[in-house]
């Protein structure tokens, strides 16, 4: 039975009802996340949770009071945009931070509302001086500098011009940080790369402070990062896929396991807690004779006599075209594989064998029914999608819901 709080107004849970799937993200599970990887990043560095793609497909205004409820007041988006929808769902005093596109005309907003946010132009910059002048505030800059990702930042000769701006104008400028990010920390293959980055990055902050530029929060660190080189964890750490409880990719899990994992002939404990499971329910069910294609095509015929379920969920929402008769999803606690083509709004699934299965039953999508498991990596393994991709293609549409 999926779960609806009480204490939501009616007409909430009725939209919530008229869904044909819904997603659930547990309190608890985040909880643990959090606890886990503030322990590794140390108590005295700010955990900011990265809520870009909106909040990797958790949605940035359910995720944000959640997270705010297991104790986070830092949060880091993409964009403007984005920024505005964490700021409309705020529940305490958290800051947000802008870590890519602030068009200009959200400059003026994000100074007046002490809004942080990256500035890894000059030209930006002086924009930046001009904004705040009219708004009669300083902003908050972070400074991004060019360590070898060659996609956004300051390189030498700019660091120096954006030096003699900021001591021309203190009243108008605050250098909350200085950050850089890293060319894929995940894999060992830029280890190279990454070990010159943090070299380029430690000799870019002695010489900016050579310089006299004061400068609050060091920070260049993502979930693979700070979980795989520890002098990445500095000020602060910017933390997105681990909180949400996946692993930034296998060769992460794995790093941790050897460093960190159980001792030898004992199970490993996954210490990263799925917060998302995605749930529907069986719409139709049908008996299909021997030798019948099942949807679109001809991509399935059936071997036998056979009960097809149908599910109201497809690649609008998320459910890859990939996945058709290879897919799974979960019902009484079982593997049911997908068959046929999955549609626009529908897939069917294979049923035969399930001794009770009844309209209204639910299905789980991405998640754990009883003790299966369906994760997001089985639909990366499939789609040769990034687990990022798969959570970020999940529509907003779709009803999130806060769990315990």
């Amino acid at each position: 039975m999926s779960y609806i709080s009480p204490t939501l107004p009616e007409e909430k849970k009725r939209e919530i009802s008229f869904h044909t799937s819904r997603i659930e993200l547990s309190l608890s599970a985040l909880k643990k996340n959090i606890k886990f990887l503030q322990k590794i990043i140390g108590p005295r560095t700010i955990f900011s949770s990265v809520i870009k793609g909106n909040a990797y497909g958790h949605n940035i205004r359910t995720f944000v009071p959640m997270a705010e409820k297991c104790g986070i007041r830092h949060f880091s988006v993409f964009s403007a945009y984005e920024g505005l929808i964490a700021k409309q769902s705020l529940t305490q005093d958290s800051h947000i931070m802008v870590m890519g596109d602030l068009c200009a005309s959200a400059l003026e907003w994000a100074i007046e509302n002490e809004i942080s946010f990256y500035v890894f132009t000059v030209g930006w910059l002086e924009k930046t001086v001009k904004a705040a002048k009219k708004v009669g505030r300083p902003a908050l800059v972070h400074l991004e500098v060019e360590t070898g990702m060659y996609r956004t930042g300051l390189n030498e000769k700019e660091l120096d011009r954006a030096i003699r701006i900021i001591k021309s104008n203190p009243e108008y400028l605050i250098v909350e940080g200085v950050c850089t990010h890293y060319a894929g920390a995940e894999s060992i293959s830029n280890y190279v790369r990454v070990q010159d980055q943090i070299h380029r990055f430690k000799e870019t902050a002695l010489d900016l402070a050579r310089k006299g530029l004061k400068i609050r929060l060091w920070h260049t660190a993502c979930s693979s990062a700070a979980l795989r080189y520890p002098d990445t964890r500095m000020d602060l750490v910017r933390l997105g896929i681990a909180h949400y409880g996946f692993w930034p990719n296998k060769e992460t899990q794995m790093h941790y396991f050897m460093h960190n994992g159980a001792p030898p002939n004992k199970k490993q404990i996954d210490p990263l807690k799925r917060v998302l499971t995605w749930k529907s329910r069986i719409m139709n069910i049908k008996d299909v004779g021997k030798g019948e294609f099942v949807g679109y095509g001809n991509s399935y015929m059936t071997a036998r006599k056979q009960k097809i379920a149908s599910v109201p969920i497809g690649y609008f929402h998320g459910f890859a075209r990939q996945l058709s008769n290879r897919g799974y999803v979960l019902i009484q606690g079982r593997r049911a594989l997908v068959v046929g083509i999955v549609n626009m709004n529908m897939m069917m699934v294979d049923v035969t064998d399930f001794p009770e299965v009844n309209i209204g039953d639910e299905v789980v999508i991405i998640g754990s029914q009883k003790k299966q498991q369906i994760t997001v990596g089985s639909f990366s393994d499939m789609t040769q999608f990034l687990n990022y991709e798969i959570l970020v293609r999940l529509p907003e549409e779709i009803p999130r819901v806060v769990v315990p």
